[in-house]
């Protein structure tokens, strides 16, 4: 009998120790620095001793991709698939700005992405991923050390993250966390060379802030 109680021990202590499953989807800023592993999703998976699989694509965006775009992952929503993740990491509609109206007279592409009754795209697609039981962890975007071609989307963009931290405020298994607390913009040091996406410093701060802000 204590032979198989030792070895009931055991086995829960392993299951205990099973570490997290991370999916991450999204653009650009979540897939830089993937090809080198030092990217923000993965950055995060080592602070929380997590398994992370990083889906997200540069340019990706929620609205528009045409079919071959959905099938190479442009469209953030195929990015995701069903699977035993404990979290989902995502982010994502600045490109849906710069390519539907060019970061000018943006308000109705950003009521499509979420409207003020928080309604839209992006909270079906969230609502689809926790009906699928992985918790949700919503990463906003930071102020970058230059605008670039998204000059202009900014008021856009701060409006549109404003709105998905009410929509995690009223949804249980959401969390929405703000990379600009993590980047200085006048920290040129934390951007690659275009100014825009992160370096790998820039996402060393960001995945340790998330893992941070997530950590029991």
């Amino acid at each position: 009998m204590r032979w198989i109680l030792l070895g009931f021990l055991l086995m829960t202590g392993a299951a205990q120790a099973e570490p997290q499953r991370i999916l991450a989807v999204g653009d650009s800023l979540l897939a830089w620095q993937k090809w080198t592993g030092r990217d923000i999703p993965s950055v995060m998976g080592q602070v929380l001793g997590a398994e992370v699989e990083n889906d997200a694509v540069a340019g990706a965006r929620f609205s528009n991709a045409s079919g071959l775009g959905r099938a190479l992952g442009f469209d953030v929503r195929s990015q995701y698939r069903r699977g035993p993740w404990d979290l989902v990491l995502m982010n994502g509609g600045a490109n849906d700005l710069l390519n539907d109206c060019s970061c000018g007279a943006c308000g109705p592409v950003v009521d499509g992405l979420i409207d003020a009754e928080l309604d839209g795209e992006v909270p079906r697609f969230i609502a689809q991923v926790l009906r699928d039981g992985a918790q949700v962890l919503w990463m906003g975007y930071y102020a970058s050390a230059r605008s670039g071609q998204f000059a202009g989307c900014r008021p856009y963009l701060v409006e549109y993250d404003a709105r998905i931290a009410r929509l995690a405020a009223a949804t249980p298994g959401l969390t929405f966390v703000d990379s600009e607390d993590a980047l200085d913009p006048d920290n040129r040091a934390l951007f690659a060379v275009d100014g825009i996406h992160p370096s790998p410093e820039g996402a060393q701060r960001v995945g340790l802030y998330l893992a941070n802000r997530i950590s029991p």
